[in-house]
Order: C-alpha cells, then sequence, then structure tokens
C-alpha cells in the first residue's frame, strides 16, 4: 500500500523536474541521430538501445511527442522543430490507420500537443498550420470511432484482436473522438448518415466501466469487495448476438488478475474524461442520458480504480506488472516495502506508475473542487509520493549512453519480449516510448502546476 505519510510537497519535486527536462533533451539527439528510421518506430530498449518490436505501430507518436513536450517545458526551438518535422513526414499513415484501436496515442501526441501550444500562443500562430493540425485529429477521431463492434447495450471501439475484443487500453483513445467532437466533426456513413462522436465515446467509455472494471459487486466468483477496482485487460463478446462472455488477458497474467498498465489506463483515462465532461454543454449530454449519468459512472470507475493502484501497490507508489503475478508471493510481504526492480522472481513495471499518477493528479483537483477535501488530499498524497519515486535516481535514466528516459519498463511479460540483464531471472532496467512519453507529461503537467501556468488537458478551451 502507497505510504503517504511522508508525501513531499509539490514544490519539492520541481529540481528533479528540471532534471528530467535535461535528460530529455540528450535522449532525444540520441534517438533522433543515431536510430535507423527504416527498422520501424522505436518501441522499448534492449541493452539501452531504441529497437523495434513487430505487433503494431502505436508508439511513433510519443517518440516525437516527447520531444514538443520538452519545447513545452524548456522553449528549446531544436525539440519543437524535431517534433514538427517527424509529424509532418511519419505521422500521416497514423491518422488513417484503420487497424489499431491507439489513435488517441498517436495523434493527440503529436497534432493535438502542436494545436495546444499554437493556441496557447507558445508557438506562432499559423492559420493553414492549424487547420492541418486540426483536420488530422478531426479524421483520426472519425477513422477510430469506424472501429466500432455493437454490444447488447451499447458498442466499443474493438482492439487490434478483432470486433470481439475490448482493451481497457482504448479509454485513452476515446480523447482523440471527444476532441473530433468538439472540433465540429462527426463520422459519415453510408447514406450520409452522421454517426455522432461524442455517442461513441460515450458509449466505449460505458463499455469498459462496466465489462472491463470490477466493483466488489459480485460480477464473477472473484469479484470481491477486498479487490474492488481490478480491471481486466481484455473483455470478449459474442460477435453473434452482442453478448458479454469473459474476460481475458494479452499482457497481463490472467484475465482475473490485474495487469498494472492496463490498470493504469483507466486510472488515467476516467479522470480526463471527468475533466472534459465540465466543458460539455448540457444540450449535448441530455439525448444521451444526461450530465448526472456520465459523471455518476466516470467517478465511480475514476475512485475504483484508483483505490484499488493504492491499496495494491507498493509503498514507494512502483507497482509490479501484475497484481496476480505467479511469483509475487515469493516476494514476501512485497506491498509493505519499496518496489524492488532487481528481485528474482517478478518485474516491476514503473510505466504504470507513470500512467497512473497523472489520474490520480487530476481526480484530486476534481474531488477539492467538489469539497470532497478528504479523499482529494488522499489521493493527492498518494500521487507525490510515486512522483517522488519516478523522478529518482532509482528510476530516472542518468546514464547518457542509454536512449531511455524512464528505467524498468515491460512490455509483454508472458511472452518473454524484454530484455533480462547478465545474470538476472526477471526483466529491468530498460525503458519504452509509453514509459518515457508519460513521465515527459506528467513533468509538463506538474511544472505547469508548480509555476502556475495553464492546466494540462488533452483538449483546448
Amino acid at each position: 500500500m502507497i505510504d503517504t505519510s511522508k508525501a513531499p510537497q509539490l514544490a519539492d519535486l520541481k529540481p528533479a523536474l528540471e532534471k528530467t527536462f535535461e535528460l530529455a533533451k540528450q535522449k532525444i539527439t540520441s534517438i533522433d541521430t543515431n536510430y535507423d528510421e527504416g527498422k520501424g518506430s522505436p518501441v522499448f530498449t534492449d541493452g539501452g538501445k531504441y529497437t523495434t518490436r513487430g505487433w503494431t505501430e502505436w508508439t511513433e507518436g510519443f517518440r516525437y511527442g516527447i520531444a514538443i513536450l520538452h519545447f513545452d517545458a524548456t522553449g528549446d526551438e531544436s525539440s519543437l522543430e524535431s517534433g514538427r518535422k517527424h509529424t509532418v513526414e511519419r505521422m500521416a499513415s497514423h491518422v488513417s490507420h484503420i487497424g489499431v484501436h491507439d489513435h488517441g496515442f498517436n495523434n493527440l501526441s503529436t497534432y493535438g500537443n502542436l494545436r495546444r501550444l499554437m493556441l496557447e500562443g507558445r508557438i506562432e500562430n499559423n492559420e493553414w498550420e492549424k487547420n492541418f493540425y486540426e483536420l488530422a485529429i478531426k479524421v483520426s477521431g472519425a477513422v477510430q470511432a469506424a472501429r466500432w463492434s455493437e454490444r447488447q447495450g451499447g458498442g466499443f471501439i474493438h482492439s487490434f484482436n478483432g470486433p470481439h475484443s475490448l482493451f481497457v487500453d482504448t479509454i485513452r483513445s476515446c480523447r482523440i473522438l471527444m476532441e473530433s467532437h468538439r472540433l465540429g466533426h462527426c463520422l459519415m456513413a453510408e447514406g450520409d448518415k452522421p454517426i455522432s462522436l461524442l455517442e461513441r465515446a460515450l458509449q466505449h467509455i460505458e463499455s469498459t466501466a462496466l465489462f472491463s472494471v470490477f466493483y466488489g459487486e459480485g460480477r464473477d466468483s472473484y469479484d470481491t469487495p477486498d479487490v474492488r477496482g481490478r480491471t481486466t485487460h481484455e473483455a470478449i463478446f459474442n460477435m453473434k448476438d452482442g453478448a458479454y462472455r469473459c474476460p481475458n488477458s494479452q499482457q497481463g497474467y490472467t484475465g482475473f488478475s490485474t495487469w498494472t498498465r492496463g490498470l493504469a489506463w483507466a486510472c488515467c483515462g476516467f479522470p480526463e474524461e471527468l475533466e472534459l465532461l465540465e466543458q460539455l454543454s448540457d444540450e449535448e449530454l441530455a439525448p444521451l442520458g444526461g450530465r448526472d449519468k456520465w459523471e455518476a459512472l466516470l467517478l465511480k470507475g475514476a475512485k475504483a480504480t484508483a483505490d484499488f493502484f493504492l491499496q495494491h501497490t507498493p509503498t514507494d507508489g512502483i507497482c509490479y506488472w501484475d497484481t496476480g503475478a505467479p511469483n509475487l508471493h515469493k516476494l514476501g510481504d512485497y506491498l509493505d516495502r519499496p518496489a524492488e526492480p532487481f528481485n528474482d522472481y517478478e518485474p516491476v513495471d514503473s510505466t504504470a506508475s507513470a500512467i497512473a499518477v497523472q489520474g490520480l493528479f487530476r481526480l484530486a483537483r476534481y474531488l477539492e473542487a467538489k469539497g470532497e477535501t478528504e479523499e482529494a488530499e488522499r489521493y493527492e498524497k498518494a500521487a507525490l509520493v510515486t512522483a517522488q519515486s519516478l523522478f529518482s535516481d532509482n528510476y530516472l535514466s542518468t546514464d547518457p549512453n542509454h536512449q531511455g528516459l524512464l528505467l524498468h519498463s515491460i512490455y509483454h511479460n508472458p511472452n518473454g519480449w524484454d530484455t533480462k540483464p547478465a545474470g538476472s531471472k526477471i526483466a529491468a532496467g530498460e525503458s519504452s516510448m509509453w514509459g518515457d512519453y508519460h513521465l515527459m507529461e506528467l513533468a509538463v503537467y506538474l511544472q505547469r502546476l508548480i509555476e502556475k501556468k495553464p492546466y494540462l488537458t488533452f483538449w483546448t478551451k
């Protein structure tokens, strides 16, 4: 359980954030200079050097997004130029990609961040350039919404596994539908039928809340109150009649245990959409069930997943890769001490913590505004502890020869894709594009809070 008794103050993190931005520049330069783009987009490191891994090209936008965020934090024009140049040259295929559920990852990290910076006045306003970013966001949102499966009582954006498959990850891709909707766009179908992107995003979020998250309400034998907030990576549906069939997992241990990066996507995704809900009008929401319905659903999911993260993560806020991993018991009382990335039994996944912690900060801020100060303080202190760990030398990659930024990332433990150091029984010491990006996004988010700059959101007012 995360120990909040020694939570730092927000301002105490500033030196570590500045160090992170300095290190990030080294990594950006190293990858731009040395990575062979002919291999495909970089995914994770092997021996400290970025390499690819064929599955889907879901990490390319993170690479360029890191450079854009570095400019956001430091004003470094060369980082901006790197992010802009690569976005124009290499991201078009991601806008029109019909085979993935990752549009929110790739395209908001690039086109979305660049548009936001222009609207904030951080980069020079150019109407045609802004139109370019907005067109990419509009099209991406519609293409993602077209990857649709009907279920009994609703629908969802299906994963790359096929129309039967709902991934918990995809709640963060709903952001691209939301932003596309806010730009006035919709998905056009046969007979020129307009399909609301807002409606599809909300239906997908509802499917995630109903079938990817467990609330201790007895949905199955393992859905008990002591594990309220556990998540399953994949929910399976019968596509003949749209009926829900069972939980499953691709990257976790089982469908009945919690793959912590999947948990993290939900832990971050629900609060982000809660924040966005306040930007939507009652008139927009009324035909879809009304504001109260969606606020209750999002808040229930946000609190449950946040509480599970707090209860099932070691004292320093860094989680292991799956809360049901088969050898965790050999670590003894592992939840009562800091995580141990170099143990002999199960790897930690720092990227899960880097994603989840942003959700904790956002949920705390949301609850504080609603007058729920005690809960807000609990989540914020847990977030501060986790952030302090992530930005420490235990997890920051300070080696100039290592191209990653956040150490101890896990991609696919069941498949054995992650590198084990010489003499180690488990994977450790490596980085990933999603981990590095979300650490940078967290750093920019916190820098803006500390320096009282505009609050960071995936949309721009």
